[in-house]
């Protein structure tokens, strides 16, 4: 059995700003604490990031894109807003950029909201209660008997777990009709800190949304559809490696730590991972004719691709997203599906229809990897 998927949708805040001007951003706000300006530039430049989205940006002033909530440090015990303000600006922001996603998601679908019966959301980047998926159902005006599932701070391989209830529904359910919704705003959680690894983070993270609509293969519907479909996953996690990534809740927003060492120990567990699940489906990689990768970073691309011997331009999708949007954590994985799954397909000799290998890194470490075709 599979899950049918009908529509992606993703959003990101109206406003932008440069990796450059990020830099200087932040060295701002750190103050005494940050790197010299060339080192901190050094580092925003070597994410290959060009630009990146925030709610927490206001529209250009004067040509230059401004904001208000982070204010620079006044002294060594200030590490700017605290949490709850972080939350209650996550509570207000969050859902309306979510709706922008879903609202994509159902048109390219061509599926009213009255048909979603089964709701999934995603989120690393904040908590409340009642969540998004209420304000979702609320929004959209879904059924008050929608049956719902959130899926909280497992990071930039939530959305595959996302995936993983869908799927679930849909098979125990051939009438279902669900949507995934993955927001993530990672810009909250700046950090004035002189820490490498949360400069590295603060570098990278990014504001956006993405949701998906699917059915079961077997819904009455599916057959009048052509398109990609999820057909299996697993999830590989990492043995002594808990210490590697993380989040914490800290007093001023979510605190990640980020090893140097992930590259390492993702590249040397990947190939037997990826040829173990190929091989259950009697597929190799040779067979593979595209690869959608989460970005977490330069890094993790050039290990994938050096580990698994691809094809100099196999990323090159996921390089663009990661150019052009930065590191979504969950939702990041969408955007990149989204552009793989409705580019012009080429013709190719293969024996198989197109397969699509799709894979991200998160806490534990995880390897998450999913089959569509």
């Amino acid at each position: 059995m599979s899950l049918v998927i009908l529509g992606i949708g993703t959003a990101t805040p109206q406003q932008k700003i440069q990796q450059q001007h990020a830099a200087l951003l932040a060295t701002n706000l750190i103050g005494n604490k940050a790197p010299a300006e060339r080192t901190m530039q050094a580092i925003y430049r070597q994410t290959k990031i060009a630009q990146r989205s925030s709610v927490l940006l206001d529209g250009p002033h004067e040509g230059v894109v401004t904001q208000e909530f982070f204010q620079p440090a006044t002294s060594s015990e200030d590490h700017g807003p605290t949490t709850q303000e972080r939350m209650a600006r996550y509570a207000t922001e969050a859902t309306p950029l979510a709706v922008t996603a879903v609202e994509k998601a159902l048109a390219k679908a061509d599926v009213a909201a009255a048909e979603i019966t089964h709701l999934v959301t995603c989120s690393c980047t904040g908590f409340q209660a009642p969540g998004v998926d209420i304000a979702l159902m609320r929004e959209l005006g879904l059924s008050n008997a929608t049956s719902r599932t959130h899926i909280g701070f497992m990071g930039c391989h939530g959305g595959f777990n996302a995936l993983r209830v869908a799927k679930a529904y849909a098979e125990s359910d051939s009438r279902a009709t669900v949507l995934i919704v993955c927001v993530e705003l990672c810009s909250l959680h700046f950090q004035y800190t002189d820490n490498p690894e949360q400069i590295v983070a603060n570098s990278i993270f990014a504001d956006g949304a993405a949701a998906i609509v699917g059915r079961s293969a077997d819904h009455p519907m599916s057959s009048e559809v052509s398109g990609w479909r999820l057909l299996d996953q697993t999830s590989v996690v990492l043995p002594e490696t808990v210490d590697q990534m993380g989040w914490l809740i800290g007093d001023t927003g979510f605190e990640m730590s980020l090893s140097p060492e992930v590259p390492t120990l993702i590249g040397n567990a990947l190939p037997g991972t990826t040829t173990t699940f190929l091989k259950k489906h009697g597929l190799d990689r040779g067979q593979i004719t595209d690869w959608a990768v989460h970005p977490g970073g330069p890094r993790i691309l050039s290990t994938v691709e050096q580990s698994l011997q691809l094809d100099a331009d196999a990323l090159q999708i996921s390089r663009e997203v990661l150019s052009q949007y930065g590191n979504m954590s969950s939702a990041t994985i969408f955007f990149i599906l989204e552009t793989l799954f409705v580019q012009p397909r080429q013709t190719n000799q293969l024996s198989q229809p197109d397969t699509c290998i799709a894979m991200a890194f998160g806490p534990g470490l995880t390897t998450e990897l999913a089959l569509f075709q």
